[in-house]
C-alpha cells in the first residue's frame, strides 16, 4: 500500500507545506517572515496573520510544484506542539479543516520528535538506536532514540537555549535579527580563543545558557577588561561600540566557540555514558558551520557515526513533519478533529 502524506508546519515564523510519499519527500515549500526584522524578533501576531495569508499559497505549490491532486493524498498531518499558539492554531485549524473536507486521517504531530527523524529524510540514516543533539532558538535537548516514535529526553536546558545564546548575543553586539547566522559568518574571520567565556558546571547531561549570557553582557559593557558586574562602569558608551567595532570577528569567533563546546561536551558524555555510537543533530542551530564542523571533528576523534540534516532540514520545514506523520501513520497513530493546539507541551 502506498501512503501518500500532506504535512503542514506554523510553529513560528515560517509557513510550510510538504508532501511525502513512502517515506520520500516529493516537495518541500516554506514562506520565511521578513516583518519581525524591524522589531528585533518574532511578533507572535504578526506571525499569525502572515501564516494565514502563506497558507494556502504554499500548500498549493507544495502539490502543485509536482502535479500531485489534493484529493490523492492519504493523510493530513500538523504541527500540534510546541511553539506559539496563534501560529499553531492556523497549521492546525487548516489541517483539520483539509482533514474533515476529504475524509481524511488526521496526524498530530510534535514539533522536536520531527526535529530528530528529520536524520530520517536523507540516506545515509543512522541506526536506532541514536543519540540526537537537538538544538533551535527554543529548546536544546539530547534525545536517545528507540525508534521513530519511541524517544527519551536525557539531557536539556534548564534555562534558556542555545538559539538563543547566539540570537542574544548577536544583540548585545548590535547585529540585526535574526542574529545567530550573522555570528557563524563573521566567526569565519575571527580568531575563537581571542576570548575566554565561562563553561558552566552543571549536573548530568543539561544545559544552561543564562550565565553564559550573563558573562557576555558584563564583559562588553566593561568594554573587555571583566566578565563581572560594575557598578560603577569601567568603560564608556563609546568605548563600548569601539571594542565591539574592532572586535566584532574574535567576539563572534569566541562566543560561536564556547556556546559548541558547551553543546559537545555534553553530547560527548552522553556518548560515553550509553555506549551509542550513532550520533545526530538537528533543529535550526545545527546549520551553524561552526557546531557542524566541530561535531564532525569529533565524530573522527571519538568514532562515532555523524548524521546532519541538510541545510533546508535544519531549520523550520514541513519535510520533518511529513516523514515523522510517515511513521506515525505505520502505526495508525491518527487524532480525531477535538485534537488542539499545545504551546507547550514537553516530549518524553
Amino acid at each position: 500500500m502506498s501512503i501518500t502524506i500532506l504535512a503542514i508546519e506554523s510553529s513560528c515564523d515560517e509557513t510550510s507545506a510538504s508532501v511525502c510519499k513512502d517515506g520520500k519527500i516529493l516537495s518541500n515549500i516554506t514562506a520565511n517572515q521578513t516583518v519581525h526584522e524591524k522589531y528585533g524578533g518574532v511578533v507572535p501576531e504578526l506571525a499569525s496573520r502572515a501564516h494565514i495569508q502563506n497558507i494556502v499559497p504554499v500548500v498549493d505549490t507544495a502539490l502543485s510544484s509536482i502535479n500531485y491532486p489534493l484529493s490523492s493524498v492519504d493523510a493530513i498531518a500538523f504541527t500540534q506542539s510546541p511553539g506559539l499558539i496563534g501560529s499553531l492554531l492556523v497549521g492546525s485549524q487548516f489541517a483539520k479543516s483539509l482533514s474533515l473536507a476529504l475524509n481524511k486521517p488526521l496526524i498530530a504531530v510534535h514539533h522536536m520528535q520531527a526535529h530528530v527523524l528529520g536524520n530520517l529524510i536523507d540516506d545515509p540514516k543512522p541506526n536506532f538506536p541514536f543519540l540526537c543533539l537537538t538544538v533551535s532558538g527554543g529548546h536544546t535537548q539530547i534525545v536517545l532514540c528507540e525508534s521513530p516514535t519511541r524517544m527519551n529526553v536525557i539531557g536539556e536546558t534548564i534555562d534558556d537555549a542555545a538559539g538563543e545564546a547566539f540570537d542574544k548575543s548577536a544583540k548585545l553586539l548590535g547585529l540585526p535579527y535574526p542574529g545567530g547566522p550573522l555570528i557563524d559568518k563573521y566567526a569565519k574571520q575571527g580568531d575563537p580563543n581571542r576570548f575566554h567565556f565561562p563553561e558552566p558546571q552543571i549536573a548530568e547531561l543539561n544545559f544552561s545558557f543564562s550565565g553564559l549570557k550573563t558573562s557576555i553582557l558584563y564583559f562588553l559593557q566593561n568594554a573587555g577588561k571583566s566578565h563581572v558586574y560594575k557598578e560603577e562602569s569601567i568603560a564608556t558608551e563609546e568605548e563600548q561600540k569601539k571594542f565591539i567595532k574592532e572586535n566584532l570577528a574574535d567576539l563572534c569567533a569566541s562566543i560561536q566557540q564556547r556556546i559548541v563546546s558547551i553543546l559537545l561536551n555534553k553530547l560527548k558524555k552522553a556518548a560515553f555514558q550509553t555506549g551509542i555510537k550513532d550520533i545526530c543533530i538537528a533543529g535550526g542551530v545545527s546549520a551553524n558551520t561552526g557546531l557542524r564542523a566541530a561535531f564532525q571533528e569529533a565524530g573522527k576523534k571519538y568514532r562515532w557515526n555523524t548524521f546532519i540534516p541538510a541545510f533546508q532540514y535544519c531549520t523550520d520545514n514541513a519535510a520533518m513533519i511529513a516523514i515523522t506523520a510517515y511513521y506515525k501513520f505505520l502505526e495508525k497513530d491518527f487524532v480525531d478533529l477535538s485534537v488542539t493546539a499545545s504551546a507547550r507541551h514537553e516530549l518524553r
